[in-house]
């Protein structure tokens, strides 16, 4: 089974959180790999995901759609004169799906960035119908976008798999040292992983964005036994 990471917004630390758990998920012996179905601009993140994930798989496999504009995805498709086959990553996600255990589908930007007309990042992941799992970043603001986001994901028919808050150990500001206890307090029944500045966290905290799904059940165990 695989997982979809969406964000509160851009640079909240998609990537980041992808690549650390890729690590987790190999150290566990289990064949993961990331993939960026839509980057827009350079592709260093897509070169970090295929460095971190398993080593049979290519750069073109894990980002099918390249556009070099810096902006939303519809946007650069204009200015580039180019459509989105959105066939065209369903069957590289199938096709990765098949090939390895796990596959970290990171969105591009957050829930709502347009992909094409009428068609967003929230019906990419419908698409592919996978888990969400969210990540925020540990700034002033971050209870607005998380609630908001999952809300949304609610509207659509789906169940956070969890809400990943990066650099929970920042305490710049009264924000960011109160952000970790009011998501708990808003949303008591949803995960919450705090993860540091480093990236460190037991392998049995990531493990809880797969134990709600059964087809996970394999997943789940090898993490809590590292």
């Amino acid at each position: 089974m695989s997982l979809f990471l969406t964000g509160t917004d851009t640079g909240v630390g998609k990537t980041f959180v992808a690549v650390e758990l890729l690590r987790l998920l190999r150290d566990a012996g289990i064949r993961a790999v990331g993939m960026k179905p839509i980057c827009c601009g350079d592709r260093a993140d897509v070169r970090r995901l295929l460095a971190a994930g398993a080593e049979d798989a290519t750069i073109e496999e894990l980002n099918p759609i390249w556009l070099q504009s810096p902006v939303a995805p519809s946007v650069a498709a204009q200015i580039e004169r180019i459509e989105i086959d959105i066939e065209k990553i369903q069957h590289r996600f199938t096709i990765l799906s098949q090939r390895f255990e796990i596959v970290l589908v990171e969105g591009v930007g957050g829930w709502l960035v347009p992909i094409a007309p009428n068609f967003f990042v929230s019906d990419l992941a419908k698409r592919l119908n996978l888990p969400i799992a969210i990540v925020t970043e540990n700034r002033l603001g971050c209870l607005n976008h998380v609630l908001l986001t999952c809300e949304s994901i609610r509207s659509c028919g789906f169940a956070c798999a969890g809400i990943i808050l990066n650099r929970a150990d920042a305490a710049g500001d009264l924000a960011q040292s109160t952000n970790e206890g009011e998501l708990r307090r808003l949303l008591p029944e949803t995960i919450l992983i705090p993860i540091a500045e480093t990236g460190i966290q037991p392998p049995a905290k990531w493990a809880q964005l797969f134990a709600q799904n059964w087809r996970n059940a394999a997943v789940f165990r090898k993490l809590t036994q590292l």
